[in-house]
């Protein structure tokens, strides 16, 4: 029964075009055929004729290169190159690129297509009703006109596109290959499936790093999240105090930490912890030798993730305390007065008025800090670039996130790099992030109580 409602269901489309095709026009079944038949029929000529072209150009474009590029998409190449012999080969990653790109330019000649049939049909029920029929400068003041929005963001989604939407398509479909530095052109690249995911799940080294990598990487995300968010917070409601005086001056510090590029510090901090810095200097002055402490070497595990901590929380305070200083600035003060007449204490305030305000308003941003934090490749990467735990990681260490085992495993460096396996690991990254996002926001009170505070 599951079944055949299934089946339904994929071949409704079908039932609507071909009643689609019962129903319509003359004009609309000779665009159909020929893109722009139809226009010139009902007297667009202007527009018929560069239907027509487009489709000319389309159809020039997939005999020449698309059919090519598409079938390589499937088979990655047939024939392997060998320098020795002077044998070029197919180059497969080449052919996964221009592969998807033939794709996408197929899917929006479908689209095209389908808006010629559509406006075909349209126009001939307006001349049947005795309407006006636009003509080729009237169509084009038109569309620079009433559909000025299809023009101006026509090169913005071509970019998109190309520059997005290509790479994260490559990157998926890297994770089905068996692509890595010892399966790379010259040699052929093939799809196996889903035996990246496999192996992932199943090789004990792998199973071992990335349950280890995942406990912390959600420790961090929350951890980070929590001094980030509530450092400012309570940094910009200090600062409010009618008490504090010289309020710029203070609010100017954190700025100036904020204003240092984030890679500076890290590298800076990295110096102050190393073994032969100036926090290791000073512990061995005031309590002996003994009292060095190896914050960030290879064996190092909690104490480094102290320093992570520390240094992630010194970067991005300064941005939670410019967000929480402007949201507090936009409360009620009255709530305030008719809490102290209540009898309200402080902290009573600070968690029945302040807080829930500020959730409100800022739980978007929070979630979008907590992604952040959950990518951040920059902190392990920078303050512990290079060390490699290999006696109980796979080509990571005690403070690398899930982001930054994806890149020793892709470009890591050694004989071995492995961006099929990186791929798999990307997407994983994906749907966990993805998942938490779409959850989080729909449980939080900016998306089901968002009259509350208007």
């Amino acid at each position: 029964m599951r079944q055949d409602k299934m089946l339904r269901a994929a071949g409704e489309p079908f039932r609507k075009l071909g009643r689609f095709f019962k129903t319509c026009g003359t004009s609309a079944k000779c665009s159909a055929a020929l893109m722009g038949l139809g226009q010139i029929r009902n007297g667009q000529v202007g527009k018929g004729v560069v239907l027509m072209l487009a489709e000319i150009a389309f159809l020039a474009y997939f005999v020449l290169v698309g059919a090519k590029d598409l079938i390589g998409l499937f088979t990655l190449g047939l024939t392997e190159g060998d320098p020795i012999l002077g044998i070029a080969g197919d180059n497969s990653i080449t052919m996964l690129i221009r592969g998807v790109l033939s794709v996408i330019v197929l899917l929006g000649m479908a689209y095209l297509y389908v808006q010629n049939v559509r406006d075909a049909e349209k126009t001939a029920l307006r001349a049947q009703a005795g309407r006006p029929v636009n003509g080729f400068r009237q169509s084009l003041r038109t569309l620079l006109d009433e559909k000025f929005y299809f023009v101006t963001l026509a090169l913005p989604v071509a970019g998109v596109l190309l520059f997005n939407v290509l790479p994260i398509v490559f990157t998926v479909l890297t994770a089905f290959t068996d692509y890595s530095s010892n399966v790379a052109p010259p040699r052929l690249v093939s799809w196996i499936g889903f035996g990246n995911f496999a192996e992932l799940f199943t090789k004990v080294s792998y199973v071992s790093t990335i349950g280890k990598i995942f406990y912390w990487n959600v420790i961090w995300a929350v951890l980070s999240t929590f001094f980030s968010y509530f450092g400012g917070l309570c940094l910009a409601l200090l600062i409010n105090k009618k008490c504090v005086r010289g309020k710029t001056v203070w609010r100017a510090f954190p700025i100036l930490a904020y204003a240092v590029p984030g890679f500076i510090t890290m590298i800076g901090f990295r110096y102050m912890f190393s073994g032969m810095g100036p926090i290791n200097w000073l512990l061995v002055k005031l309590w002996g030798e003994g009292a060095s402490v190896d914050f960030l070497d290879i064996n190092s595990v909690w104490a480094a993730r102290a320093v992570c901590l520390l240094v992630n929380t010194w970067v991005t305070v300064p941005a939670s305390m410019l967000l929480s200083t402007s949201v507090l600035s936009n409360m009620n003060k009255d709530m305030y007065e008719a809490a102290d007449l209540d009898g309200a204490n402080g902290m009573q305030q600070f968690v029945y008025l302040t807080l829930p305000f500020v959730f409100f308003a800022t739980m978007p941003i929070l979630i979008s800090q907590f992604i952040g934090n959950f990518n951040n490749f920059g902190i392990s990467f920078f303050l512990r670039r290079g060390v490699i735990n290999a006696a109980e990681y796979e080509r990571a260490n005690s403070t690398d996130l899930l982001i930054n085992w994806l890149y020793n495993l892709a470009l890591g460096g050694g004989s071995d790099n492995y961006y099929g396996i990186a791929s798999a690991v990307s997407i994983l990254i994906f749907v966990i992030t993805g998942t938490f996002s779409l959850i989080a926001y729909v449980t939080s009170p900016s998306y089901k109580r968002e009259d509350t505070y208007k």
